[in-house]
């Protein structure tokens, strides 16, 4: 694939690591690559980044024909930048633009992308053990007129933002309420697709946890609202009477990469992992029978998010003391180490810029 690039005339310094945040700064350049049916992707380019400019009828604005992806680039302790199981985000993408009925891109396409846009940009990975350079592949309809349809008109865009550590005072365990009105997803909807609205219909639920003193909610399943599924945006998992036990994914679970990085991690350390139905019957039981010996989310952005209290209809537990438990801490070792270049990785999921 020909990717034009374009350099800024302007280019600006990182603002120093300890003011980086997370989403708010964005990086000199972006990359844009276009689709029309019948003639495929092209013109693929890398620009000074900017502002967009969309018809008012566009697909996106009306109907919600969008995905993303999420994903880093790390600067290792010999100062080299590598990305992290790539090609799980991009065939998680196609699985997205699949089921939103916008096209998918090839799959070496995209990681040709993904690098060459990474490589001209590596001056924006900070250094520090915990910062990253957050990648945002996204895709969206830009049909321009209105009416539901296949999409005919698309584009793909890679933006990027440098972002500082998420842990800025340390791993601490937080606090969650089990959701009991809304529901973040159905079995045969998008649950499973990395798209825009998943994330909108969580929003109030947050917001409303949030007031209540909590960081974030625990979904129950659409359907008989009675089975665990994901914690807030990201994917969790508890350590029951010795045992791993994490939702399964049937179909309205999104398929997380660092869940699965988790779940090969455990393995290979030796840990029994039930990937199944979970009740929040059966949650609760084990939190009063004191069988829950550590619960925890895991995503990109975190790695890992410790759980120390859950609240179930206005009752509270404690989690593990509300302490970091030996399984997440290991695993944030672990993965971390591989992301950053402090261990060796012997899974081959480090891919060297």
């Amino acid at each position: 694939m020909e990717i034009k690039i374009t350099k800024t005339n302007t280019p600006r310094e990182m603002p120093p690591e300890e003011k980086l945040g997370f989403g708010k700064i964005f990086s000199d350049h972006m990359f844009i690559m276009d689709y029309e049916e019948g003639r495929g992707w092209y013109d693929a380019r890398i620009v000074p980044f900017g502002n967009i400019s969309l018809h008012p009828a566009s697909t996106v604005l009306h109907y919600g024909a969008e995905i993303f992806e999420g994903l880093k680039a790390y600067r290792a302790q010999d100062g080299s930048v590598r990305l992290f199981r790539p090609t799980e985000n991009i065939k998680r993408m196609n699985v997205s633009a699949d089921r939103m009925c916008l096209p998918l891109v090839d799959e070496e396409e995209m990681l040709e992308a993904l690098t060459t846009f990474v490589r001209l940009e590596q001056n924006w990975v900070p250094k520090s053990f915990g910062t990253s350079l957050y990648l945002r592949p996204f895709m969206f309809g830009n049909d321009e007129h209105l009416g539901v349809h296949g999409v005919k008109r698309a584009t793909f865009m890679i933006i990027a933002s440098p972002s500082g550590s998420y842990y800025a005072e340390g791993i601490n365990p937080v606090k969650i309420m089990i959701e009991s009105e809304d529901v973040r997803a159905v079995r045969g909807g998008t649950g499973f697709a990395k798209c825009g609205g998943n994330y909108a219909a969580s929003t109030r639920a947050g917001e409303r946890a949030a007031k209540k003193g909590y960081t974030q909610v625990l979904w129950l399943d659409g359907v008989e609202r009675k089975y665990i599924e994901e914690v807030g945006a990201m994917n969790v998992m508890f350590k029951i009477d010795g045992k791993i036990v994490t939702p399964a994914l049937t179909g309205s679970i999104l398929p997380g990469i660092t869940r699965k990085s988790c779940i090969e991690v455990l393995l290979r350390e030796g840990y029994e992992v039930e990937e199944r139905l979970l009740s929040v019957d059966e949650l609760v039981c084990a939190m009063k029978e004191g069988k829950l010996e550590e619960a925890w989310g895991c995503g990109t952005a975190a790695v890992v998010s410790p759980i120390g209290t859950l609240c179930y209809q206005d009752t509270e537990y404690t989690v593990n003391g509300g302490k970091i438990g030996e399984v997440t801490s290991k695993l944030y070792d672990i993965l971390t180490g591989i992301q950053w270049g402090k261990k060796e990785d012997t899974y081959g999921w480090v891919y060297k810029i």
